[in-house]
């Protein structure tokens, strides 16, 4: 997710990509298939590629000839996009990929002429209204399947639960929606804007749950969640700080004990042309 100004760790990327590609819904793959050619190569189009998680994660589960054309604004994510990358498809025909520098919030239409199918992960949430609206037309504009998986809804259920977990949603969701120097993110709210303009483009939208579970086997990835959720809460709202502080000192400690499971929700969206 590398939308507009923001940066992304290739740390965090790695240590989330297992936990993306257990959530993400295969029923929308089964969906995809049939617009998706049966000679030739397939072009896909990855907006926001980061180090190729979804180039990772799709190319194994569809069959024929594929080449990937990877975008993203930040250079050391690309390089690192060759790294663990498939090399063929269900079928064993040959995966190729070549990187694409960009500003995915100001594609021109002719960026994804030819484009079979057009796949972004967790990048919505990153978007102001007029940038999702150009990014939903630009795809629109293609006439191909488009699949975006791991869009955040806003919702976390944390077990056992604590006082202060609705209180720091909101205020985590409040500076999802913050504002930035490109206008007001969407944040929890971009999914289903996108559903409801991609139908209004005139395209068949199909959207399932994709949320991560974490228990202690995913204990690396649910303290660095749990570190960087009330981080953002407590920027957005400075005056939780020390309440914060125990909270984490007290969901730390529940981690530990193998007693914390974390359920944040998120989103996949199919949009077909018709």
């Amino acid at each position: 997710m590398t939308a507009g100004l923001v940066r992304v760790s290739p740390t965090w990327l790695e240590l989330r990509e297992p936990a993306d590609a257990a959530a993400r819904a295969t029923d929308l793959v089964e969906l995809l298939r049939e617009h998706l050619p049966t000679k030739g190569r397939a072009e896909i189009h990855d907006l926001g590629c980061g180090t190729g998680s979804m180039l990772r994660w799709l190319a194994p589960r569809l069959s024929g000839s594929q080449h990937w054309l990877m975008y993203d604004r930040d250079p050391d994510l690309l390089d690192l996009v060759g790294a663990n990358q498939p090399t063929s498809s269900a079928d064993g025909s040959p995966v190729t990929a070549d990187p694409r520098q960009r500003d995915i919030t100001r594609l021109p239409d002719q960026d994804l002429s030819g484009a079979s199918l057009i796949t972004a992960s967790a990048l919505l949430d990153m978007f102001t209204v007029d940038e999702l609206g150009r990014f939903v037309a630009t795809c629109a504009a293609a006439h191909c399947p488009v699949l975006l998986t791991i869009s955040v809804t806003g919702r976390v259920d944390l077990a056992p639960a604590d006082p202060l977990d609705l209180v720091l949603t909101d205020a985590f969701n409040d500076h999802q929606r913050r504002l930035s120097d490109r206008g007001p993110l969407l944040g929890p709210d971009a999914v289903g804007i996108a559903a409801e303009l991609f139908a209004g483009l005139g395209m068949d939208v199909t959207v399932r749950p994709s949320p991560w579970v974490l228990d202690a086997d995913e204990a690396a990835l649910t303290t660095q969640w749990l570190h960087g959720w009330i981080d953002a809460a407590t920027e957005q709202r400075p005056e939780l700080a020390d309440a914060a502080a125990d909270y984490a000192q007290r969901r730390l400690a529940d981690g530990r004990a193998r007693r914390l499971t974390v359920t944040v929700h998120h989103l996949d969206l199919l949009a077909r042309p018709r």
